[in-house]
């Protein structure tokens, strides 16, 4: 297994980079800004980037993901159910992507968006069971996702506790690694440690701790902060309806 973790600043966000290196294959997740750190890490470890996964369509940056898939010759990928105006590969809960001895089992995961997906990764060369678990904007360490930027506040956090209960059913020993930490606009309570537990975030997590869903539904409409700039329209590029308005 190889694995980086690159943390942004501007915005204040997580991508990662993961794969096989006996059998040169690869995945990045929810990347923004430059291609070139990832190309670059792939070229220096042998490995082919065959997937480029965005957890679910971003409000808070655009992402570079159709243009680092074209780069690399990769498929890009999201949610089936995601409501996008240019073609990519659809995933079901439940559907696995090869990367040699490497899998990435899909858990569609909504609340924060209805299309949100977490990625479950084994390293077959380790074990048969799963090592860590991407969680883009649904679980961060120290808070779950903000439910409003795509959907009814109150529906997104119905939908993001049926999540949750699916989450904390995971190992404790899973490592958690989210796609924002402290400073996102897309959590209240975020740590700046971008890596943890099942077990510690169920735990401590105090959000993830809350075990009736009208408390959790009270809890996730309480002090919502204010939408990132440009929110709307920075989910409308990433999915392709800006640019098919225009032409």
């Amino acid at each position: 297994m190889i694995m980086r973790q690159y943390l942004h600043a501007d915005p204040v966000a997580a991508s990662y980079l993961f794969g096989c290196g006996g059998r040169a294959a690869a995945a990045v997740v929810d990347p923004l800004g430059d291609n070139a750190p990832y190309l670059e890490a792939a070229d220096k470890t042998g490995m082919r980037v065959l997937y480029v996964i965005d957890t679910h369509v971003h409000a808070d940056h655009v992402s570079s993901g159709r243009d680092l898939a074209s780069a690399a010759g990769a498929e890009y990928v999201l949610f089936t159910g995601a409501k996008l105006a240019f073609p990519f590969r659809g995933v079901r809960d439940g559907e696995l992507l090869e990367l040699g001895n490497v899998s990435v089992k899909v858990l569609h995961t909504p609340g924060h968006t209805p299309e949100h997906i977490s990625l479950l990764v084994t390293d077959r060369t380790r074990s048969d069971e799963p090592w860590f678990l991407l969680t883009g904007h649904t679980l961060m360490v120290g808070d779950l996702g903000r439910t409003e930027l795509a959907t009814n506040a109150e529906d997104g956090a119905h939908a993001l506790f049926q999540s949750a209960q699916k989450l904390k059913a995971l190992p404790d020993y899973l490592e958690v690694l989210p796609g924002a930490y402290s400073g996102s606009v897309c959590g209240r309570s975020l740590s700046g440690k971008a890596m943890s537990t099942i077990g510690f975030e169920r735990r401590y997590n105090k959000a993830l701790r809350i075990e009736d869903e009208n408390a959790f539904v009270r809890a996730m409409l309480a002090d919502i902060p204010p939408a990132p700039q440009q929110a709307a329209q920075i989910r409308a590029i990433n999915s392709g309806t800006m640019a098919a308005a225009a032409e």
